[in-house]
């Protein structure tokens, strides 16, 4: 027996070398929590490598301002009171379309995802619009709403909708169906299932999409905002590229980064303690 249970100088339940009852760095399967701050790794990183090669001479300021010469310039427009109405009107265009994107994929995801008839009508009609680009409608909904205001929000809506609805939905009909046999058995209504079943559910695939969503109203605003538009940092970086200003069309990229960055990260934290009871990779 003592031969049958030793083998390569060890017993059969002794672990394998290297292995260990503890988890350690070297035999971790997957990345643990990432600590804070370190996100922005890779864009402070970027900034670095571009001012570096701006002060080098590697890239002109006619080609690409440096991010100093871009700060600079966009605290002296903030001084002068130049960009904060500007920044206000994209603020308002962005956020109006995606509240109303945000709101009707959440209906629509889950008439669609908890009725059969919602799906045979709806479901279908979102994939269509799925296949087609949200920019290639603009001509369309300029003869329809013209070019104001409410075009810009419409497209904006359109272009949120559709990722909110399609995670959201998958969320839906991702549930386990232990769970509803469990809700079953215990004689839950169809409102009561919704509510402490389904919801909860489709949290996860929600926050995904929102993820999406608040960084999608912002990349449709640049485009809109080069449409017949007297405001919006769109327009200023439009106005900017006619006389060359480099530093000013970099000061609205750094815009829309931040927004993009502070927003994905407000979502981030609003969906850590709403989904603080699961266990998963990087938690």
């Amino acid at each position: 027996m003592n031969d049958m249970t030793r083998s390569h100088g060890g017993t059969l339940l002794d672990p394998a070398p290297g292995r260990t009852g503890k988890t350690t760095t070297s035999n971790r399967l997957a990345p643990g929590k990432l600590p804070r701050g370190l996100q922005l790794a890779g864009p402070v990183l970027l900034v670095v490598l571009w001012e570096a090669a701006a002060r080098l001479g590697y890239l002109s300021p006619h080609t690409l301002a440096a991010p100093s010469t871009a700060i600079a310039t966009g605290f002296e427009m903030f001084a002068d009171g130049t960009l904060l109405p500007h920044l206000a009107a994209s603020a308002g265009r962005a956020y109006a379309g995606l509240f109303l994107g945000v709101l009707a994929g959440v209906v629509l995801a889950l008439a669609s995802g908890l009725s059969m008839t919602g799906e045979a009508l709806i479901d279908g009609l979102v994939q269509i619009k799925r296949a087609i680009p949200t920019l290639a409608l603009i001509p369309l909904v300029i003869l329809w709403l013209g070019i104001g205001e409410a075009m810009k929000i419409f497209i904006i809506f359109t272009a949120v909708l559709v990722p909110v609805y399609v995670n959201t939905h998958a969320a839906l009909r991702g549930i386990d169906i232990g769970h509803v046999e469990l809700a079953r058995t215990l004689g839950l209504t169809r409102s009561e299932f919704i509510r402490s079943v389904a919801l909860p559910g489709a949290l996860p695939g929600f926050f995904v999409s929102l993820r999406l969503a608040v960084t999608l109203c912002w990349t449709s605003l640049v485009v809109l905002e080069l449409i017949n538009t007297q405001t919006g940092i769109g327009y200023l970086m439009n106005r900017a590229r006619d006389w060359g200003q480099t530093d000013i069309i970099v000061v609205g990229i750094l815009i829309y980064a931040v927004l993009g960055l502070l927003s994905d990260a407000a979502v981030r934290m609003v969906e850590a303690r709403a989904l603080s009871y699961r266990r998963s990779i990087g938690s």
